[in-house]
């Protein structure tokens, strides 16, 4: 049985959501790149406006660039919506929730001063680049690190705990240590914000013991710090290498399902595997 021929309109929304939810045509490629410079100049424009001598001098040029920009973003995400045959499962996904909060802070600008400055949220949308460039093997990569850190969370959890207590045991003995009417030790808390800093090799300076005993003690928790800052690193590149055999083999497509917006398919894929709807 010979498939039924799409509407107009219907060919019209097709159309519609392989130019902007793809990157495998030359105009999807094309409209993500534009979208990508918008993105990137919008960003632009508003940082230059929070500079006091551009914002006073050329705020009128930044209202109009600001609302023209926002015109553009407000067409796009109801493109967006009316490409989809399921537009809430786009409207509440990571992105599509975005989309809207790189519109909103314009528009609130109108009843709340200053607000515009939250449009910054639209760097988020840079991830997008990813589709753009086909950069498909970090798609794998991203997977691979996900499935390793929720592998190793239990052990990472433990490390943290390990952390958390020599911090605690170190800052209260460097507040008793340090004790005295002119030291910078005079809070278990503060104590413990030292030691976070010495061990994690920060070392800002702001402050420090005056105490030999005190001295020594810090010295002692900087060569602990060196020496676990090691273990995370290993306990995931471990669970890495068993993941990694499992997904070598497995590719990822830019192809978004025209029914839910899902993407991350399987290269070989014909239907969603979100929803069952043919690719």
């Amino acid at each position: 049985m010979s498939k039924q021929p799409l509407s107009k309109q219907e060919a019209i929304r097709h159309r519609i959501h392989e130019i902007i939810f793809e990157a495998d045509t030359p105009a999807g490629k094309a409209f993500d790149v534009g979208l990508l410079i918008a993105i990137i100049f919008s960003v632009l424009v508003v940082m230059l406006e929070s500079v006091p001598q551009y914002g006073q001098t050329y705020a009128g040029v930044f209202n109009v660039l600001e609302w023209g920009i926002t015109v553009l973003f407000t067409l796009e995400y109801a493109l967006r919506i009316y490409s989809i045959r399921r537009p809430w499962k786009y409207i509440f996904s990571f992105y599509g929730l975005v989309d809207l909060l790189s519109i909103l802070p314009t528009y609130l600008s109108l009843f709340i001063p200053a607000s515009q400055y939250l449009i910054t949220i639209r760097a988020l949308r840079l991830l997008r680049v990813f589709r753009i460039l086909k950069l498909t093997q970090y798609l794998t990569e991203s997977a691979m690190l996900m499935e390793a850190l929720r592998a190793s969370r239990r052990k990472i959890i433990i490390f943290l705990g390990t952390v958390i207590t020599i911090v605690c045991i170190i800052g209260t003995s460097m507040y008793l240590i340090e004790s005295g009417p002119e030291s910078k030790f005079d809070s278990i808390p503060k104590s413990m914000y030292w030691a976070i800093v010495t061990i994690t090799t920060v070392g800002y300076g702001d402050i420090a013991p005056t105490t030999a005993l005190g001295q020594f003690l810090s010295a002692v928790l900087m060569i602990i710090g060196y020496a676990i800052l090691a273990v995370p690193t290993g306990i995931v590149s471990v669970e890495m290498a068993n993941v990694d055999a499992r997904m070598r083999k497995k590719a990822f497509t830019t192809t978004s399902c025209h029914h839910c917006s899902a993407e991350g398919h399987d290269a070989d894929a014909l239907y969603c595997k979100y929803c069952g709807e043919k690719l």
